[in-house]
């Protein structure tokens, strides 16, 4: 009898367990409630403006500060008469896109100091971690606004300093992942078999680790749109003419008595994109703990 014959595949116990996540996330009724609305704003952004007869550049002096539902203009107009349909849409493109940016860069740094941390641990990873305290010390908005006062804002330098700002909690989730990992049996008879510290980190561990990954990222998502909308708000982000959720509200400020939909309509979108992926992500926390029971 050959080794094959003692070898159990784990692929059927995977399948299960991917299927059985899979419907636990689909009885969150929450969860996909909040994948609703992002599948309608990421469509809205990426189709709308083609929907539209007038572009987001489009200046009409003779329709300045047009209510909602007035003719062609669903959501009215700014004061240089633009449509504010056409130019929430692009905004939200650049919102959206910045908040995947950044999720996935912050993501990607993130989880490999946590891996490296969790796994050596001892110096190395007490030296990685003390580094991530020192960061979380430091109020994020606080840092945020600094490194933008300094480097000339632009949709990818934003996104570098939104990513910058938000990778230390994501650190914190892998390394105690991987911390209650390494000592399992499986990772015991990987060494057995002469793996490397390399291939130990990246194909056993990260894997069996992305549940947690995955969950932060979401959230991660939702926390880079608002802070992109804080600093476009305070003037230190997105600048005109390209347009950004945040820097609408910047604009809209003075004119929150005359014309209130001004601020509205980008405040809308940004708290649904907000809560959207915040019912999402507890929707996957929900899903892939094996320990909950949704009803």
């Amino acid at each position: 009898m050959t080794d094959m014959a003692f070898k159990a595949d784990p692929a059927p116990t995977q399948r299960w367990w991917q299927r059985r996540a899979v419907k636990r996330f689909l009885r969150h009724r929450l969860a996909l409630f909040g994948l609703a609305i992002i599948v309608l704003l990421v469509l809205a952004c990426v189709i709308g403006p083609y929907l539209l007869p007038f572009d987001d550049l489009y200046i009409d002096l003779r329709a300045r500060f047009s209510p909602p539902l007035t003719g062609s203009h669903i959501f009215g107009t700014d004061p240089l008469g633009r449509d504010l349909a056409a130019r929430l849409f692009m905004a939200g493109r650049i919102s959206l896109l910045v908040g995947f940016a950044a999720m996935l860069i912050s993501t990607v740094f993130g989880s490999l100091i946590g891996i490296v941390a969790g796994y050596y641990g001892g110096k190395i990873g007490a030296v990685l971690m003390r580094f991530v305290d020192a960061m979380l010390s430091f109020p994020s908005i606080f840092l945020l606004l600094a490194l933008a006062a300094f480097i000339k804002p632009s949709p990818i330098m934003i996104t570098l300093i939104i990513a910058a700002t938000s990778w230390m909690e994501i650190t914190r989730i892998v390394e105690a992942e991987i911390k209650s990992l390494r000592e399992r049996d499986f990772i015991m008879a990987a060494r057995t078999l002469g793996l490397s510290n390399s291939q130990i980190m990246f194909r056993e561990l990260l894997p069996n680790a992305m549940g947690p990954i995955i969950v932060a990222a979401t959230l991660t998502v939702a926390r880079a749109i608002l802070l992109e909308a804080y600093v476009s708000f305070l003037g230190y982000g997105i600048q005109p003419p390209l347009p950004s959720w945040g820097n609408m509200l910047n604009g809209a400020q003075q004119y929150l008595d005359s014309a209130p939909w001004l601020a509205i309509v980008p405040g809308v979108a940004i708290t649904l994109a907000v809560t959207g992926f915040n019912f999402v992500g507890d929707g996957l926390r929900d899903a892939l703990d094996a320990r909950s029971d949704i009803a």
